[in-house]
């Protein structure tokens, strides 16, 4: 026995009871009727000429259903007329290679297979232009060339910073297609000056740029397609601040103000650009932005297999595992926090050999006035919080939740 498993060898560790937490959960029934209707409905389609070469963007989030949304909308913009292509929208991501933004692709399911459209991917990039403090406004050079432009994405909060427009449509313009030297100088001058600067970027590009129309998605609380809409280019920077409104409506949350412990099983970039969504943990890398719940101490247990060893968030986290941290890719990492200059998220958090230890730790440094009372909550990740595990000392809490209910008795926590 070495000396940190003597110091954590009597470490209580509470029961725990599987719990279901119930959110609002509005749902499209039919994801690609719903495509189809919106593109019809809004005659975005009618801005496509016979033989225009459409590039349609496509970015890394895990967005429910992307390879429909884009199938459907590489048919009917074929069916108008035109030659659709795909361009990923990633800024660095994939490695800021041309490869590795093909494969990443690939993993959420896009390929040309399965969307009906070639993948032309660049890290080369054409300035548009400037702001006036010398931010200089990049495009995809594939993009920029091609007779129209669709944008593809999610609205949702960010995780860094708040304003008008936070992830969505205006942020993809800006950042995704901006590709490593457009998200490079987004971020330069922090997260703190992120909203405007997104705002005035993509305006920029939209004046500047072959952008016909923008589809945007909003996901419920299960991680589903509950809205989509396509919206005229001209349209964007009025309508999406309303969509990011009833996304946040939507958002799941953990109903517990108050947490000592969250453990959670798997961190990915597949599940949130920062790893695990500080939305739902409340632990954010910047100043800029806030909500979620008071968490004294964060365990995480794994990396997911889609991540690839990217353990972008992993410095959110207090305590892992000596098999997470051999697991990681640093230079994954290391390239999206070096273009977001964001460094938190790739620290090193205490590193314990094993899961149980790991949560040992996080238990005997949370201050609770009585460890064997601790308040434990466990989540698969943070696009998966419809049912999760909480200690006992929660139980009585969540009996008052109308939105929880109780699923087990309580039962010895397996790590």
């Amino acid at each position: 026995m070495n000396i940190i498993e003597e110091i954590l060898q009597d470490i209580p560790i509470p029961k725990m009871v599987k719990v279901k937490q119930n959110f609002q959960a509005s749902e499209l029934e039919n994801v690609a009727a719903a495509v189809r209707e919106t593109l019809d409905h809004n005659k975005v389609l009618e801005r496509i000429s016979q033989g225009d070469r459409v590039a349609i963007a496509v970015g890394s989030r895990g967005v429910a259903d992307i390879p429909v949304l884009t199938r459907e909308t590489v048919a009917a913009i074929r069916e108008a007329g035109g030659e659709p292509f795909i361009v990923p929208a990633m800024g660095s991501h994939g490695g800021a290679t041309a490869e590795g933004q093909i494969d990443v692709l690939a993993q959420l399911g896009v390929t040309e297979e399965t969307v009906g459209a070639p993948v032309n991917a660049t890290m080369e990039v054409v300035k548009l232009g400037e702001l006036p403090n010398g931010l200089p406004v990049y495009m995809d050079k594939y993009a920029f060339e091609a007779d129209k432009v669709v944008v593809i994405n999610r609205v949702k909060p960010h995780t860094a910073f708040r304003g008008q427009v936070e992830s969505g449509l205006m942020k993809m313009i800006t950042i995704g297609l901006g590709k490593q030297k457009g998200a490079e100088a987004a971020h330069s001058f922090s997260f703190k000056y992120m909203a405007e600067h997104v705002w005035e970027m993509a305006k920029i590009t939209l004046a500047k740029a072959p952008v016909i129309f923008g589809l945007a998605s909003i996901e419920n609380a299960y991680d589903r397609p509950a809205k989509v809409v396509a919206i005229p280019a001209e349209e964007i920077e009025m309508r999406e601040p309303d969509l990011l409104k009833e996304a946040k409506a939507l958002m799941p949350k953990i109903y517990f103000d108050s947490i000592d412990v969250l453990i959670v099983d798997e961190l990915g970039k597949d599940i949130s650009g920062d790893g695990m969504d500080p939305n739902i943990t409340g632990r954010y890398a910047t100043p800029y932005a806030t909500g979620g719940p008071d968490v004294k101490r964060i365990a995480v247990l794994g990396l997911t297999k889609k991540t690839h060893g990217n353990a972008n968030g992993i410095g959110m986290a207090d305590m892992t595992t000596q098999e997470v941290m051999d697991e990681i890719s640093w230079e994954k990492g290391y390239a999206n926090a070096l273009t977001s200059t964001v460094i938190d998220v790739v620290k090193l958090p205490m590193v314990l050999d094993t899961k149980e230890l790991a949560v040992k730790a996080a238990i005997k440094s949370c201050n609770a006035f009585d460890l064997k009372k601790a308040k434990v909550v466990r989540i698969k990740n943070t696009l998966d919080i419809g049912e999760i595990w909480i200690s006992e000392s929660l139980v009585a809490e969540a009996r008052q939740v109308k939105e929880i209910d109780v699923l087990s008795s309580p039962q010895e926590l397996l790590v």
